[in-house]
């Protein structure tokens, strides 16, 4: 919203004050709103919308008419009798006096600051595209830059509801009409809360993920090192909570505190019963602000029917459930194994998850 309209709306809100009519925060609140609407092409418009808004008595009629017309020097019909009052040579006008054609030029409001940009995997360096089934140790830091990035950027994602605030684009009209009624004009503002997304990551350590594992639980870790409100979970045939252990300063601690927690590492898989221990022991922690992400290739020797059943409970708790499988960044990948066919139809984004490029591009799916 312009604060050029709002600050002239005040003004003349204030000048029919100062003639004895009651113009209260509610009507100069009405007013900007019946102008926005009105639009400032027409002024005779302008004035009728102002007049039917401001204007509470019919005695107040003249009051009103002489008020706009100083506010805005130029004349205009009047609605009590239906005749157009010219001037043969209207008289200059103060300067300092606002024309109406310049209302809601200047300045202007959004929602918001523009969201960063994510790039597109081709604006992305060569390592971005690289398998991490043949990334060195070396190349762990990429990772985590990348992580870090993503994590500000879901730390400061606004959400749909409003704060007050002392500086911003977005006008807070309420709170700026009470006081610019008894007061000098003083803008207020108005910006959308940080939305508090929680994450809950369930990474697949099975032998068949050794591969992938290893980066996609470094990638969980810069991520959880930046963003509070991240909760983190391994399991191969059991399930285990490693939200304390990855906030451990150093990687090198991380990885040793994971070989001591998870002793099935690298063994065989049961998606269906790991998830059915989460639902039962820590499904407390989703909600409708909640986004799961599951990590897994999808290969399982458990029940497919039991998978299926607790995928459903995933999706109806949370606000998204994303299955990321590294497979997938292959051509010739197809999600045919019991296990993926079970869990396919409760799943809002099945993604690659085997390169930067590919976890760069979860963020829009984070944000979403």
């Amino acid at each position: 919203m312009s604060a050029d309209l709002v600050q002239r709306t005040v003004a003349f809100c204030r000048e029919l004050r100062g003639r004895g009519m009651t113009v209260t925060t509610g009507h100069a609140i009405d007013a900007v709103r019946a102008l926005r609407c009105a639009g400032m092409e027409s002024r005779q418009r302008a004035y009728l919308s102002l007049r039917c808004v401001l204007m509470a008595r019919p005695e107040e009629a003249d009051v009103f008419d002489e008020a706009f017309e100083a506010f805005f020097s130029a004349p205009v019909a009047s609605a009590r009798d239906g005749v157009v009052r010219v001037h043969k040579r209207p008289p200059p006008r103060d300067p300092a006096v606002p024309s109406l054609s310049s209302w809601g030029e200047e300045g202007g409001g959004t929602d918001g600051e523009e969201p960063e940009p994510v790039p597109a995997a081709s604006d992305m360096p060569a390592v971005a595209q690289k398998d991490f089934s043949t990334f060195g140790a070396d190349e762990l830091a990429e990772i985590q830059r990348l992580a870090a990035g993503i994590a500000r950027r879901l730390a400061a994602r606004p959400s749909r509801r409003w704060a007050a605030a002392n500086r911003g684009r977005r006008i807070d009209l309420r709170r700026t009409m009470r006081r610019a009624l008894i007061e000098p004009i003083d803008l207020r503002f108005r910006r959308r809360k940080p939305r508090k997304t929680r994450i809950v990551a369930i990474c697949d350590v099975s032998g068949s993920m050794d591969l992938y594992s290893r980066f996609l639980l470094q990638f969980l870790y810069a991520l959880q090192g930046t963003v509070a409100r991240v909760e983190s979970f391994v399991f191969s045939t059991v399930l285990r909570r490693v939200t304390g252990v990855l906030q451990q300063p150093d990687y090198a601690q991380v990885l040793r505190g994971l070989a001591s927690e998870v002793h099935d590492w690298s063994g065989g898989t049961r998606i269906g019963e790991c998830l059915a221990a989460f639902n039962q022991d820590w499904g407390k922690l989703i909600d409708g602000r909640t986004v799961v992400v599951i990590l897994s290739d999808g290969w399982d020797t458990g029940e497919p029917t039991l998978l299926g059943a607790e995928m459903e409970i995933l999706r109806r708790r949370s606000r998204r459930l994303i299955w990321l499988n590294p497979l997938l960044g292959s051509p010739d990948y197809e999600p045919l194994t019991q296990g993926m066919q079970a869990a396919l139809p409760h799943v809002s984004v099945f993604a690659p998850a085997h390169n930067l490029a590919a976890l760069r591009a979860l963020e829009r799916h984070l944000l979403a």
